[in-house]
């Protein structure tokens, strides 16, 4: 997490079941509802497949999926968070969106190595202490690697 002003970071809580999860605001494009969703034959189990974004098709990624969760019927909470990643597009499908939070970066702590050395864990930033709980930090950009994405573009 890149610190601004005052060594603060402004991140997006969102929640995939009972997890709550942040993301540097500044990886985010916007927040948007479901719309249809065309699936795509073949395609990584983890992509539900396209939407079309104001005339650009967009890939949604499930992130339940993606970290190994079961699957969950999409519901009024549901919301799709746009991110740009290597001049594409992708949507990551969320539980729900909480709120903005300022967390300071004496409040982010690394991950212990026994997590980050897990292939899985490349996306994991590090832990945010808030007064109500700990909130998982992920850099929404390492979700997919570079080959995947090449694939689902």
């Amino acid at each position: 997490m890149q610190a601004m002003k005052g060594e603060t970071v402004q991140v997006i809580v969102f929640k995939l079941g009972d997890e709550r999860y942040g993301v540097d605001i500044s990886q985010v494009r916007e927040i948007i509802r479901p719309s249809q969703i065309t699936r795509i034959p073949n395609a990584p189990d983890f992509v539900e497949g396209v939407i079309n974004l104001r005339g650009q098709i967009t890939t949604i990624v499930n992130l339940r999926k993606r970290f190994g969760m079961p699957p969950k019927p999409i519901d009024n909470d549901t919301r799709i968070i746009v991110v740009e990643y290597n001049n594409a597009v992708i949507g990551m499908m969320v539980d729900t969106v909480n709120e903005v939070k300022y967390l300071p970066q004496k409040d982010i702590e690394a991950l212990p190595s026994i997590i980050t050395s897990r292939e899985e864990a490349k996306f994991l930033k590090g832990v945010g202490k808030l007064p109500d709980g700990l909130l998982i930090l992920i850099d929404l950009n390492k979700v997919l690697n570079d080959g995947e994405v090449e694939r689902i573009r």
